[in-house]
């Protein structure tokens, strides 16, 4: 998936995402080495991670995504490398001490085997005793909460009609997005179609383990509390 133009708007659609408490609840755990941050987007978690002493390379499957990222990472005077690759090739790659995939970006995947496989290579680029952190979607959110749209923003900036369907595989979703940006005196608008797919807490637990990891925590929207029956965001720390 190309992100010329939703890389352009990434940042301030993302402005209510506490990225100071995924850095807290990685920093909690371990309190220095190295992190690989896949599907970095942007770049903000790692320059977070960075800026409180973690050594970072940040990853994207998007060049867009990445040329954003640089650049916020050169005008914070950091030196963080770049690389281009997906998460479930990361060939190459090994010696960290954590991996980490925020903000449901596993989700994005689209099928159950690339979600295997990422859990198989991200086992292989730890170091052993190295620790895997993601958050992903609850099936609830999926299967509920985003079935309630169209939803609506209408910022100064930028704003947005949001209609959601159901995909075609159990607890998946369709995103269809409509944005208008402003551009001095008039707004452009352009079009963006994501597609999400997750699955039961016992699922990612399972493919975890069978990947080779041992599970510290299962918690849910930063409560550190076990997932319930209507938990949206679930966050997963696993160790090598």
């Amino acid at each position: 998936m190309k992100y010329g133009k939703f890389a352009s708007v990434y940042d301030g659609l993302m402005e209510d995402i506490p990225y100071e408490k995924w850095v807290e609840w990685v920093a909690s755990h371990l309190q220095a080495g190295s992190v690989l941050d896949l599907a970095c987007g942007t770049g903000t978690l790692s320059q977070l991670f960075s800026e409180v002493g973690f050594q970072v390379t940040a990853s994207d499957l998007s060049e867009e995504m990445l040329t954003m990222a640089s650049q916020r990472f050169q005008e914070a005077g950091l030196q963080i490398p770049t690389l281009q690759m997906s998460m479930d090739n990361l060939e190459g790659l090994s010696g960290f001490d954590a991996v980490a995939i925020a903000i449901d970006s596993l989700n994005y995947l689209e099928t159950e085997e690339q979600v295997q496989q990422t859990f198989s290579e991200v086992y292989e680029a730890l170091n052993q005793g190295g620790h895997f952190f993601f958050d992903v979607h609850s099936t609830f959110k999926v299967d509920s909460v985003y079935m309630d749209s169209p939803f609506v923003l209408d910022g100064e900036d930028v704003a947005y009609i949001w209609h959601t369907e159901a995909g075609d595989h159990p607890h998946s979703v369709i995103h269809d997005i409509t944005f208008f940006v402003r551009q001095n005196r008039h707004f452009e608008r352009f079009e963006e179609t994501h597609e999400q797919r997750t699955y039961p807490v016992a699922v990612y637990k399972k493919w975890l383990e069978e990947a080779g990891f041992r599970i510290e925590s299962v918690t849910a929207d930063w409560t550190g509390e076990e997932p319930g029956a209507e938990s949206q965001r679930i966050f997963f720390h696993a160790v090598k």
